[in-house]
């Protein structure tokens, strides 16, 4: 996957020349490439295999463990409102004028903040916290919705509006050092927190009761979650922009392949993820001379897979009755 993607470009380099590039990195050898091959390789095109594969893990382990603590297949990382929060941010630095430090930076900040919000409207008493957290989601998606949209409506449409449009589909066309550490820091603290709880979400599917019982605090253990998720969800968001249905699609790909068992199945979702960012990533530079924002491709490529999930959900369900 990996190799194709470097190969894969508006500029061929043969297959050959990059593992010859790769391999005298560590091995002195007789350069046999252009010094341009060169540059278009390691300044371009490993830096964005890289990104893609951080933000498609990111993206897929936060859908995972929501689907996990939330008990429900249809939750994905865009339910909580951080991925609105972040284009909020993201889309007010644009305008702002502060460049791609202050976008990543904005997005971040911005994507944090709707979870807070989200969380504090969690801790309404009275209610199911996670049905409240869930209906927070909706609230605070639906704000930063809408203010993307009047900052969008009231940007300029020649110097400003182009870009905002197609930082909002999802795109990983400029990478730079500052993204990859932007998406990687969170996925390193977020999916490290994530997978060292995944035998507590196995617990949690037990009730509340019964992982009290078993020394889980199911409170803490879901306010964990649900940081580390946001943490991933505002780390993805602020460098890519919203590539949604990576969170919801492969998850259940990853079910398919190792089953239901939070220890193995956030792994391996964390692993598919990024790889398959890796894939639409390759094909929307593939595809025409102009790339095709990301965010198209994965609903173009997720609707139709997700429909074809759902049709084998049900027929399992009518098979049991």
């Amino acid at each position: 996957m990996a190799g194709t993607a470097l190969v894969v470009g508006r500029s061929w380099v043969p297959p050959e020349e990059i593992v010859r590039m790769i391999a005298g990195r560590v091995i002195p050898m007789t350069q046999t490439w252009f010094p341009e091959e060169a540059t278009v390789v390691f300044d371009v095109r490993i830096p964005r295999v890289m990104l893609a594969f951080f933000v498609g893990s990111a993206l897929a382990l936060a859908g995972a463990a929501l689907q996990s603590l939330f008990r429900n297949p249809l939750v994905s990382p865009q339910m909580l409102g951080v991925s609105s929060g972040a284009s909020f941010g993201g889309v007010l630095a644009m305008v702002l004028g502060l460049g791609t430090v202050g976008t990543v930076g904005g997005a971040f900040l911005s994507g944090l903040v709707a979870l807070l919000l989200v969380l504090a409207i969690g801790r309404i008493s009275g209610v199911s916290p996670l049905l409240m957290i869930v209906l927070g989601g909706v609230v605070v998606s639906a704000l930063f919705s809408s203010l993307v949209s009047l900052i969008t409506y009231t940007a300029d449409p020649y110097t400003q509006l182009p870009a905002i449009t197609f930082w909002l589909l999802g795109s990983l066309a400029t990478v730079n050092e500052t993204k990859i550490l932007t998406v990687l820091v969170p996925l390193l603290i977020g999916g490290a927190a994530i997978l060292a709880l995944r035998w507590r979400l196995n617990v949690l599917a037990l009730g509340d009761e019964d992982a009290t019982a078993l020394g889980v605090a199911p409170r803490t253990t879901r306010t964990l979650l649900l940081v580390a998720v946001a943490l991933l969800t505002a780390g993805a968001v602020a460098v890519s922009g919203v590539i949604g249905w990576v969170g919801l699609i492969v998850p259940h790909i990853a079910r398919l392949a190792v089953g239901p068992d939070n220890r193995v199945l956030l792994p391996a979702s964390l692993i598919i993820g990024g790889g398959y960012l890796v894939l639409v990533d390759t094909i929307a530079r593939a595809l025409t001379t102009t790339e095709i924002p990301l965010g198209i491709l994965t609903a173009l490529i997720g609707a139709p897979f997700f429909v074809l999930m759902l049709v084998r959900f049900g027929k399992r369900e009518l098979a049991h009755e």
